[in-house]
């Protein structure tokens, strides 16, 4: 009797439903939160420094890039522009952008197979782990959001009161972001492979997002294949807030919002469907 009370929970199933999706993230918050502030803050245990260095390290690659593009390549992000400045602020617009993205990508294949343990525990809700993973990836975003605001008021000035809208554009990547950490934290657990092959996609992606050079640069033949990259939209929409003081594409990031949440509804879906296997795999 004592045993099929410990098989019946691993044979329960776990709902697919976006209604699930959106309940199990505010049913564990408070989980979340202490396991995303134990990853910030393990990151940077042991080091003399810790946790400034999630501020010296955008401070150092800003530097660099403006030194680089501004000084060396004389590089202009317009061809009317005089500003030495200008390329280094709106190429690290972007990377903010990419970094955000790869770094929940390139972890997620490891979600699950890292945490085995966690695995074996019954009452622990696996579908969280994407969300830790994005919490993190978000406490460095918003560091070096405050170091690309700090070095624009130095060098130009108040910023744009657009950069108020950073939430509205950063919604639908956040859906994009979880969406496919789901698919591959699941899948990887199969499928040992694709962490490698990950790594090399987003190595990839990103020289085939507009990061180092607009989208205008392109002949117009091959533009509409670069804006079906996914983070073509976050990247466009985020210099147009941050930089350019504009007010972002109504319509595209409607489109961009529907789709992520598809993707998303999808992941999950996929996650829940295929959690019942980890167990026997791992």
């Amino acid at each position: 009797m004592r045993l099929v009370t410990r098989v019946q929970p691993l044979m329960r199933d776990f709902s697919p439903t976006p209604k699930e999706m959106a309940a199990s993230l505010w049913r564990h918050r408070s989980l979340i939160s202490v396991l995303i502030q134990r990853e910030v803050i393990g990151r940077y245990r042991g080091s003399m420094l810790g946790i400034l260095w999630s501020f010296f390290n955008p401070v150092f690659m800003l530097v660099i890039y403006t030194f680089v593009f501004s000084v060396v390549f004389k590089a202009r992000w317009n061809a009317g522009s005089d500003s030495k400045t200008e390329f280094a602020l709106v190429l690290f617009a972007g990377l903010i952008i990419f970094n955000l993205f790869s770094e929940c990508i390139n972890r997620a294949p490891g979600l699950v197979t890292a945490n085995a343990n966690y695995v074996k525990k019954v009452v622990f809700p696996l579908e969280i782990l994407p969300w830790v993973s994005l919490g993190s990836a978000l406490f460095h975003f918003v560091i070096s959001l405050g170091v690309w605001l700090l070095a624009y008021a130095v060098l130009f000035g108040v910023p744009h009161a657009t950069v108020l809208l950073m939430p509205l554009v950063l919604l639908p990547l956040v859906l994009l972001i979880m969406g496919l950490s789901w698919i591959l934290a699941s899948l990887s657990v199969y499928l040992r492979d694709v962490a490698q092959f990950i790594l090399m996609v987003t190595t990839v992606l990103m020289f085939l997002t507009p990061i180092f050079y607009p989208v205008s640069a392109l002949p117009e033949n091959y533009r509409h294949f670069l804006l079906l990259n996914p983070l073509t939209p976050a990247v466009e929409m985020t210099r147009d807030i941050l930089f350019w003081g504009k007010l972002p594409d109504l319509a595209m990031l409607a489109l961009y919002g529907a789709a992520t949440l598809l993707l998303a509804c999808l992941g999950f879906a996929w996650f829940q469907k295929t959690r019942k296997g980890f167990a026997d795999v791992l």
